[in-house]
């Protein structure tokens, strides 16, 4: 098969063209080009090796991936970590004038032995990296002490970490004037899901949509193999929690979304965007992919919503997906007892959306692919459920076991709508414009099978349904005018 045509191959999420993929890290924006790395390992498809992987972009969409970046060498790999730009110099890695350093914080890994946090440095715009000679920068002279995410405090000039006690369950916080000595400022947690090791933190500021010029802070992990995030305030010395204590609040309540983290140095134009990693643990070596293994999710960018008294983070595909969708069809109050199916329609890269009347607490579901993934909404207890089915090919116990999540919907509107971006293996579902998201990877046995809609009612319920196909990323795109 052609490379980027190969079975189960996304067309328009990220892979690397073979080997194995995890966690995005380091991601950021300077002199015009998207930067994401991400574990990597450059001598199989399976995780080991970690290296960190490198891709630019100019839209988020199209990436063009560029040497190893950062390189296991002796006994130490290369961890997750974050990116920085230094304009100030504040790290003293610019020697010429002009030069303006990218700095990764990194950690670095010695097998049953040892965690602490590093850093390298680029003066050519990424292209080039050089290891600090002084490494390590943080060592706590733990084995499991990992992820730091760094980012600019510019009300204090400085530079802050976050960082976690992995076995432990908590995130620390630290400050430093030069990326090279760090001073510990306090810990958070443990506290909401507590279930896994936590990993891959990350502290921003999001905006609250409605509210010009106001934001608060969000505090986001994975406590393995899902993510949680808190809702608050931060001092730069402490986060403070906001959301009901004791709730769990999740990025993405599917089960193939992982270690996602915010970019750094966006334009100030731009809401908070985060990539995530596409995979599960349990299951994540044995997907049946093939010469690749791993995938990123859509680029999502990110506001704030208060909804009885809880603060909800709202995720949506970045405007720049849309460029992708063409040959758009539509229907208007369909009205089914039996199942509907999109017409003319042999694609696994689509895009569809469906728009319930809530009013009528139907029980709408949404097949995917032949029952590869089944949506539904159950309008009267207000809860959405994904459970995937029998028309899949990856018969894997820890696959199965981890097919079936629900959410419940916070948003009291009259109406609901569920927008799939269906990905060749990839289903990344978000309901009412991303108040929900769920996650999940599938392998359809039969493929090319059109989305299908079916209700408990037949007086229209449906308001309509909505349908794109969806360009390959790796193929020049120009965009195609709609059809009705």
């Amino acid at each position: 098969q052609k490379p980027y045509e190969e079975k189960y191959r996304p067309a328009y999420h990220f892979t690397p063209a073979k080997n194995w993929i995890n966690d995005p890290n380091g991601l950021i924006y300077y002199a015009g080009e998207y930067h994401m790395f991400y574990q990597y390992n450059p001598f199989g498809d399976v995780s080991g090796h970690m290296h960190w992987g490198h891709a630019i972009s100019k839209d988020l969409l199209h990436w063009q991936e560029l040497p190893v970046a950062i390189k296991e060498e002796g006994d130490v790999s290369i961890f997750s970590g974050s990116a920085v730009v230094d304009p100030k110099n504040t790290s003293g890695f610019a020697t010429k004038k002009g030069q303006v350093p990218m700095v990764a914080i990194y950690t670095g890994h010695i097998e049953k032995v040892n965690q602490s946090q590093h850093l390298a440095y680029s003066l050519d715009k990424g292209r080039t990296w050089k290891k600090y000679a002084g490494n390590p920068v943080l060592d706590l002279g733990l084995t499991d002490f990992r992820d730091p995410k760094v980012f600019w405090y510019a009300p204090e000039n400085k530079w802050v970490m976050a960082v976690v006690l992995a076995l432990e369950k908590k995130i620390q916080f630290y400050s430093s004037k030069n990326l090279k000595t760090w001073t510990h400022m306090s810990d958070f947690g443990p506290t909401g899901d507590t279930t896994g090791i936590w990993e891959c933190p990350d502290l921003f500021q999001v905006p609250v949509a409605g509210s010009p010029g106001k934001s608060k802070w969000v505090l986001m992990h994975s406590p393995a193999p899902y993510m949680q995030y808190f809702v608050g305030e931060f001092d730069c010395k402490t986060f403070v929690n906001e959301n009901p204590p004791g709730q769990i609040f999740r990025p993405d309540y599917g089960p193939d979304y992982y270690a996602a983290i915010m970019f750094n140095n966006l334009p100030s134009s731009m809401l908070p965007v985060s990539i995530g990693w596409v995979n599960n643990w349990t299951y994540a070596r044995d997907i049946p992919v093939t010469p690749w293994r791993g995938a990123m999710s859509l680029p999502r960018e990110s506001e704030l919503r208060k909804i009885d008294n809880e603060w909800i983070l709202y995720q949506r595909p970045v405007k720049a997906v849309d460029l992708l969708m063409y040959d758009e069809k539509s229907w208007y109050n369909v009205s089914t007892l039996e199942k509907w199916s999109v017409p003319e329609t042999t694609t696994n890269a689509y895009v569809t959306e469906i728009k319930i009347d809530r009013k009528a607490q139907s029980y709408i579901t949404v097949d995917i692919a032949g029952g590869a993934l089944l949506i539904n909404y159950d309008g009267a207890g207000a809860k959405i459920n994904i459970k995937r089915g029998g028309n899949n090919a990856f018969k894997n116990p820890a696959f199965e076991e981890h097919s079936s999540y629900s959410a419940t919907v916070k948003d009291k509107g009259p109406e609901l709508n569920i927008k799939v971006y269906v990905d060749q293996s990839i289903a990344e579902v978000f309901v009412n414009n991303g108040e929900i998201a769920m996650t999940a990877q599938i392998f359809p046995l039969q493929e090319n099978l059109p989305p299908a809609v079916y209700s408990n009612r037949k007086d229209g319920v449906i308001q309509s349904i909505k349908f794109w196909k969806m360009r390959s990323v790796w193929t020049k795109v120009k965009r195609a005018p709609s059809s009705k």
